[in-house]
């Protein structure tokens, strides 16, 4: 991929479909199906094959937007079931990557380790960042390193700092106490 996929841009019409896909029916919470845990099959997705009530699914899937199907930028090989994690949009001002359990580095490895960094710097001059959910873990991804803020439960408040030096700009993550 020659250009990173830009992320900052509203959600459009899907340009793929899911295909054999169904990553998102394992990593997401779904309360409304039976209080479903993330990391957990759905009771309704057939792994490989979809979801077996397409058309009466929850209102968190029918809002959910994988940036893969809608980022036509984003190559064969971001497919979650691929890639083995999941992009989206979460609120405003974070791009999360939620992977699949069993493989919680799959973000980190290239070609998306390199690819993903190059989003992260898109992002900050956005005033939004990229969040990882790995395993247990969840991460901030900077242009040039990696910082775990904690456990996926837990909610430390971090601000993210930017400063200039010799014309480079540079990043940093600072924590903060609960008010």
């Amino acid at each position: 991929m020659s250009e990173a996929p830009a992320t900052g841009l509203p959600e459009r019409l899907p340009v793929r479909s899911c295909g054999n896909c169904t990553l998102c029916c394992k990593v997401y919470p779904v309360p409304a199906i039976d209080n479903k845990p993330a990391n957990v099959w759905c009771k309704h997705c057939s792994p490989g094959r979809g979801c077996g009530i397409w058309e009466a699914r929850p209102q968190f899937c029918q809002d959910f937007h994988c940036h893969w199907i809608n980022e036509k930028s984003f190559g064969e090989e971001w497919k979650p079931s691929i890639a083995k994690f999941v992009m989206n949009n979460e609120g405003e001002n974070r791009f999360a990557i939620i992977c699949d359990p069993g493989h919680p580095t799959a973000w980190s490895r290239d070609p998306y380790g390199s690819e993903l960094r190059k989003i992260a710097a898109k992002l900050l001059t956005q005033g939004r960042y990229m969040m990882v959910y790995a395993g247990p873990m969840k991460h901030i991804v900077l242009p040039d390193q990696d910082v775990s803020v904690g456990k996926i439960n837990d909610n430390r408040l971090f601000s993210i700092r930017k400063r200039r030096l010799n014309g480079v700009d540079l990043y940093s993550v600072e924590f903060g106490d609960a008010p």
